[in-house]
């Protein structure tokens, strides 16, 4: 009898399912890293992506369970979009409510993981977007035109590690913070010191920016005033001061034009081009 208990408490132990190996859980992130744009729609936007992300926990926790492995795939794939890189943090907090579903845990339901990402995609794509696309990539970018003066390949180079390198730190900090933080994750994202750290991102893209459009955009007027029985060069006067005025108004010309008047880039290019040898011609530029 002790042999036959003890037979049927190893089959139990067995039977009941494990967490997350350290190869799963690598599979779920690489997936997500590398897939999330690779079949982009309107309609579902990142879904595609979120689906086969998650197709390895489905492996492993609803092998024989077809219909379980068809929720999971359908409630991860409607429309998700915010910033792929710090989304990671979404990820990691869904890697680890899934993994208690599957293990069977009854105080986690099958809406939670989908309520998380619809709560966290805004707050995310707000944080992430003012991160890298306000601050990092604009950084990286006056870097690297510094050093492709001169047709050096330096600078390109320098871009493409750099970024591949932050980037892929980024993505695993916030994917190990939010498998490790699991729901808890919510209140820290979506509360008021998110808010604020939003706010702050901006700001500081702002000035990144802003920064960055003073020292690269050469723009400057040819036209000299009387000044006194003399002339002296308008650019001189109001570099003494305003230095930098002329390309304040292209950057905020050009920000009127897409943000105001809802004009894609490509035309902005071509009014910009116009206006450009409209003022060479004129001796103006």
């Amino acid at each position: 009898m002790a042999n036959q208990d003890d037979k049927q408490t190893s089959v139990a132990q067995q039977a009941k399912p494990e967490r997350l190996t350290k190869k799963e859980l690598r599979s779920i992130f690489l997936r997500y890293m590398f897939l999330p744009e690779s079949a982009m729609s309107y309609e579902k936007m990142h879904g595609a992506a979120w689906a086969v992300s998650y197709m390895p926990l489905g492996n492993k926790y609803y092998k024989n369970d077809d219909q379980a492995y068809q929720r999971l795939l359908k409630r991860h794939s409607p429309f998700y979009n915010t910033e792929p890189q710090t989304g990671q943090l979404v990820n990691g907090i869904v890697a680890s409510l899934e993994e208690q579903i599957g293990m069977g845990n009854t105080n986690v339901s099958e809406e939670m993981p989908v309520d998380v990402k619809a709560s966290l995609m805004g707050p995310l794509a707000g944080i992430g977007d003012s991160l890298m696309q306000g601050i990092l990539i604009p950084t990286l970018l006056s870097i690297a035109m510094g050093l492709s003066k001169g047709g050096s390949p330096l600078g390109p180079l320098f871009y493409i590690v750099t970024y591949a390198v932050i980037i892929t730190i980024v993505e695993i900090v916030c994917f190990k913070g939010g498998y490790k933080l699991g729901v808890s994750a919510v209140d820290k994202i979506v509360g008021e010191s998110a808010k604020r750290l939003t706010n702050m991102f901006t700001v500081l893209g702002t000035i990144v920016i802003g920064g960055l459009a003073a020292s690269t955009i050469a723009l400057k007027t040819t036209v000299k005033i009387p000044f006194g029985s003399q002339t002296k060069p308008l650019e001189t006067i109001i570099d003494g001061f305003f230095p930098g005025l002329l390309p304040l108004i292209a950057v905020l010309f050009t920000f009127w034009l897409i943000s105001s008047k809802r004009m894609s880039a490509n035309k902005v290019i071509l009014i910009l081009t116009v206006v450009a040898t409209v003022g060479v011609l004129i001796k103006f530029l």
